[in-house]
């Protein structure tokens, strides 16, 4: 029977709009009365309801999603069927997919393009790391959510690396012709490795606006993938960095042994691409505005506008003492909430990230450069104000996605002393760098730091003001610390940091 919208599915999924329909299934926009909200239903086509293998892999695509928790994959939030046809619910996400973007807007921006396919490596990483590949990444299959954040879904065809049944059988070409690696295209069992061929044709198509094979029908294209060269993206857009060209073109590679050696490592080179394309952008803009000849020193209202520290209790001289900054009482902290919180999200945050500024296979830092240390945010800081600095958002200054955030409350006058996040460095470091990526440049900052987050912080590099990448060039006097806060000082409107990054002296 036709499905039509206005229908109740088992009692809870109405119907309110048809958003997609392919070749297995048909999806709808749906409101669910119980919970209240927005999903979207993919609804298996009658005929194909009827096929056991084919129910098998629409069972699979459920079962395979439900695992994969990721800000960058689109949630499977209900499974079932209603009048003999299999069902999917997923999270709703209001927005287009990615091949709407591009056929609208034509290359993206490289530091744009280079987010998203981003995002989109490190949700295959994560389903790889599940035993799960993709086989049909394509920008038809990620849609974009309103803050402009990537998510992956669609995965019909997807299957288990270690699986071994009938359903993607050697000689079965599954995939989409553009986009199809050489060794699915040759009928072979495609594996992480296809998805990573798949992902270099996105990223090729996002940078270039065009994918780099065009052929009449599927035999066609397929011939290409297996036998043409790669192109450069380069010579269809020469402002694209070489690195970034030479990424695409080793995951692109025609022999699966040739490309990276995991989705995890494509990720890793296509965000050391990225920073350094950011870096360039913003040296690009101190440069235009004459910063790096003249830089201004740290605005003079900041002062008058931040409240009076307390008054510390008399204490011993520290050790290491500047007399030009001097320990700043006005960031101690309540110690035991502070813990606490600290103790508490440094619990539920497991990634721990390191940024690389070499790259596997092309030219990286020599020796005597700045070496990534590990860290993670692990707290908001707030002690002037309600104790709070949106704390769900903390994580995301060191999750190694530039597109995503923390952030402050919206200011119409800072008359406080200041807010900002604490860092863990796992252990005793003396830093002697701090790079701060924002997408809100023009609020000012300072680095501070502290083995105790319930104790005072010191200053370790001088109050600043922050553009879309700046460097503080932290000094710790001879001392280790395991805590570093980033706090802000002063700013109109709302402050982003979408990525804090930290060094030692190599």
């Amino acid at each position: 029977m036709a499905v039509h919208v206005g229908e109740l599915i088992v009692g809870r999924y109405e119907l309110e709009e048809l958003v997609g329909e392919g070749g297995m299934s048909t999806v709808y926009r749906a409101y669910d009365t119980v919970l209240e909200r927005r999903v979207a239903i993919k609804i298996l086509h009658e005929h194909f309801s009827r096929d056991p293998e084919y129910v098998e892999r629409f069972r699979r695509e459920a079962r395979a999603i439900a695992r994969l928790a990721h800000p960058n994959v689109v949630t499977v939030i209900d499974r079932g069927e209603w009048e003999g046809r299999q069902f999917i619910v997923f999270e709703h996400v209001a927005g287009e997919n990615l091949k709407a973007v591009v056929v609208r807007e034509g290359p993206l921006p490289v530091d744009r393009a280079l987010s998203l396919a981003c995002q989109i490596a490190r949700a295959l990483a994560f389903a790889h790391e599940l035993g799960i590949v993709h086989r049909d990444v394509k920008p038809h299959n990620v849609l974009l959510d309103g803050t402009g954040t990537a998510k992956v879904t669609d995965f019909g065809i997807a299957r288990a690396l270690d699986a071994d049944d009938g359903l993607t059988a050697t000689g079965t070409v599954l995939g989409t012709g553009q986009y199809l690696s050489p060794e699915q295209a040759n009928g072979e069992r495609g594996d992480e490795r296809s998805d990573q061929y798949s992902l270099g044709v996105v990223t090729f198509e996002l940078l270039t606006g065009e994918v780099p094979y065009a052929g009449d029908n599927l035999m066609a294209l397929a011939l290409r993938h297996v036998k043409d060269p790669v192109p450069s993206v380069r010579a269809l857009r020469p402002d694209v960095p070489e690195r970034v060209d030479a990424v695409v073109k080793r995951a692109m590679a025609k022999r699966p042994q040739d490309r990276f050696r995991s989705m995890d490592e494509l990720a890793g080179a296509l965000e050391s691409c990225l920073a350094e394309v950011l870096e360039t952008k913003a040296r690009g803009r101190e440069e235009d505005t004459g910063v790096l000849a003249a830089p201004p020193p740290p605005p003079a209202a900041a002062a008058p506008r931040r409240a009076a520290p307390p008054a510390a209790p008399a204490r011993a001289e520290p050790r290491h003492t500047q007399p030009t900054r001097p320990r700043r009482s006005g960031l101690r902290i309540a110690g035991v909430l502070l813990l606490a919180a600290v103790i508490l999200v440094g619990n539920l945050l497991v990634l721990e990230i390191v940024f690389e500024d070499g790259l596997p296979g092309l030219p990286g830092l020599g020796g005597g450069d700045p070496v990534p240390v590990q860290i993670e945010a692990v707290s908001d800081l707030d002690p002037y104000g309600d104790n709070t600095e949106h704390p769900e958002t903390v994580g995301e200054a060191t999750d190694r996605d530039p597109a995503t955030y923390w952030t402050t409350e919206q200011y119409r006058s800072f008359a406080k002393e200041g807010v900002g996040i604490v860092v863990d460095a796992g252990s005793r470091v003396a830093l002697s760098r701090v790079v701060l990526v924002t997408d809100t440049p023009g609020f000012t900052a300072l680095i501070a730091a502290s083995n105790d987050p319930g104790e005072e912080f010191v200053d370790v590099a001088e109050s600043r003001e922050v553009g879309r990448r700046t460097t503080f060039e932290v000094d710790t006097r001879g001392e280790s610390y395991r805590y570093y806060v980033v706090w802000i000082t002063d700013l109109e409107g709302v402050a982003h940091l979408n990525e804090v990054r930290a060094f030692v002296s190599g």
